[in-house]
């Protein structure tokens, strides 16, 4: 395998902003690379006379040859997939730089700020600094007293004393070493008065977890209002107090592929924005042309740039060409659930599409790594469509996430106060002629996020 067809290959099974990125690489380490920012009236040559004048065809080949759609060729110079003119165009009227620039304080930075306020010694500061640093994103301590102490070389009663200092800071709970400290914390500074939220939070969490209210009544002696009313209050607790400063950055979603429906037909449009055009420097391109004035070292380093510029176009080029097919395949295939919905989802695997489009199993399982389509019924992953097929009594095909949708519509339905359990589930999925085993039932509610039947129990 040629080191071309090594990056042919790597190119279709990365996202669209791994391609960014490896396009911006490319850009910086090939000085034949290039991208149009502005329209030009002189016509481009084409990649094939660029390739007649650096390159034998022999030195290109390595492409996969698969039998390709009848779809438009696609100008990688063609002003649509460049929105850097536009960007020039309003960089006058942006605001400078420091006007918009702003950073979200961390959980450590609002901890330490709060360190810095209070009365502490200068051992002080050093433990709890090293506390504050051993916080995980939920703002609980991960480390034991003694390995502090260790680390500090203080004793164990100033670290233990330093802790419950830290404790005290905002937000409620921070610092805590588990579940039931870190729900005690902000009970006693949220709710001080309410000794029944804290007995609760401090005996009975395992019959909270339950939700068996009944038993935590009959051993505190209270009534069933009173208990409810405290587990209320205690739902109201944040479990995770850290989380609110956390600096993830939510991931956006941008679709590779849009379908569309036009008349009884369904259209399949790659995504070309913000995608870039891509040429060779007409500068290089001219130095070759100058026999007398360059060198053969030159000329040859020249050659292998415009070479690997030339093979990283017709990659990107033979990646979105099949992309288009495979995303063309599926919308073939799945008809009734551009159509229906997620219950008509057909069952369906790699090789149906593989056979359909002329290419290998392993070629569809990378291009549909990563990319995303937007379709009528919402944006899905291209894998999603690749599932496997559950009989039915009346021995049709019915797919995987189908039945995952059905449980879905159940769950959403039934009675707060007597959830269904996974076994009424699968007699109820029995008399819709859906056939499958209490431990399938039970995989695919942990695949949607629902909690057993005991845990989603709602007592009034």
């Amino acid at each position: 395998m040629t080191p071309q067809l090594q990056q042919a290959i790597k190119l279709l099974q990365l996202s669209r902003m791994e391609l960014l990125d490896l396009v911006r690489q490319e850009q910086e380490e090939n000085p034949t690379l290039e991208e149009v920012t502005e329209p030009s009236g002189v016509t481009e040559p084409s990649a094939t006379n660029i390739e007649t004048l650096t390159a034998s065809p022999s030195e290109l080949k390595g492409t996969s040859d698969d039998a390709e759609a009848e779809i438009p060729p696609m100008d990688w110079r063609a002003d649509r997939y460049s929105s850097r003119r536009k960007e020039a165009e309003e960089e006058e009227d942006r605001p400078t730089f420091e006007n918009f620039l702003t950073k979200k304080a961390t959980l450590s930075d609002h901890l330490l700020w709060q360190l810095r306020l209070n009365e502490f010694s200068e051992e002080e500061r050093l433990i709890g600094a090293l506390i504050i640093g051993n916080l995980n994103e939920d703002g609980l301590l991960q480390v034991s007293v003694e390995e502090i102490a260790s680390q500090s070389g203080g004793d164990l009663a100033a670290v233990e004393k330093v802790i419950q200092k830290v404790q005290n800071f905002d937000p409620p709970g921070v610092a805590a070493r588990d579940l039931r400290e870190c729900l005690l914390l902000q009970a006693q500074q949220i709710y001080p008065q309410d000794s029944l939220v804290q007995k609760i939070i401090q005996n009975y969490l395992g019959h909270l977890a339950k939700k068996n209210y009944q038993a935590i009544a009959k051993e505190l002696q209270v009534s069933m209002e009173e208990i409810l009313r405290a587990t209320r209050r205690i739902s109201e607790l944040d479990p995770k107090p850290g989380r609110s400063y956390s600096d993830e950055n939510i991931p956006y979603i941008i679709p590779d592929v849009y379908v569309y429906k036009v008349g009884d037909e369904y259209v399949v449009m790659l995504n070309e924005d913000g995608l870039p055009k891509l040429r060779i420097n007409p500068y290089y391109r001219n130095i070759l042309k100058e026999k007398a004035q360059t060198s053969g070292a030159a000329k040859e380093y020249i050659n292998e740039k415009i070479r690997s510029a030339l093979w990283l176009i017709k990659s990107i080029h033979q990646r979105q060409r099949t992309i288009h097919r495979v995303a063309k395949s599926i919308v073939k295939f799945q008809r009734e659930f551009l159509d229906k919905g997620v219950a008509y989802l057909k069952p369906m695997v790699l090789r149906n599409v593989a056979m359909d489009v002329d290419m290998h199993e392993s070629t569809i399982s990378r291009v549909t790594s990563n990319k995303y389509i937007h379709t009528p019924q919402g944006i899905y992953e291209l894998k999603y469509f690749f599932n496997s097929s559950i009989n039915t009594a009346r021995g049709e095909n019915i797919a995987s996430e189908s039945v995952k949708e059905k449980i879905r519509e159940i769950l959403s339905k039934e009675n707060s106060q007597r959830p269904y359990s996974d076994q009424e589930l699968v007699e109820i999925l029995r008399k819709e002629d859906i056939v499958i085993a209490r431990r399938t039932v039970t995989k695919y509610r942990e695949m949607l996020g629902v909690l057993p039947s005991t845990q989603r129990k709602q007592i009034i």
